[in-house]
């Protein structure tokens, strides 16, 4: 599964905002981000957990990133 940093759900929503989402819907503590090229990812809403490392894995995939570019676009690069 690789070594996968300790990324919150604020983290995430930053980094899917930087790419173009949009927050779609919310029910709960679960929200979904869509893409205008119809991508779309939902998004854990925990205040201050980590997202487990499957569950990161999982939406990088939704999104079709791979972790060393979702970290360079988290840090604004």
């Amino acid at each position: 599964m690789g070594n996968y940093p300790a990324i919150t759900a604020d983290d995430f929503v930053r980094v899917l905002k930087r790419l173009g989402y949009e927050l779609h819907r919310q029910k709960g503590s679960h929200a979904v981000y869509k893409h205008s090229s119809g991508r779309r990812v939902v998004v854990p809403l925990h205040s201050g957990a980590t997202l487990k490392p499957g569950t990161f894995a999982g939406m990088l995939k939704d999104i079709g990133l791979e972790r060393d570019d979702f970290l360079r676009v988290l840090q604004g690069k």
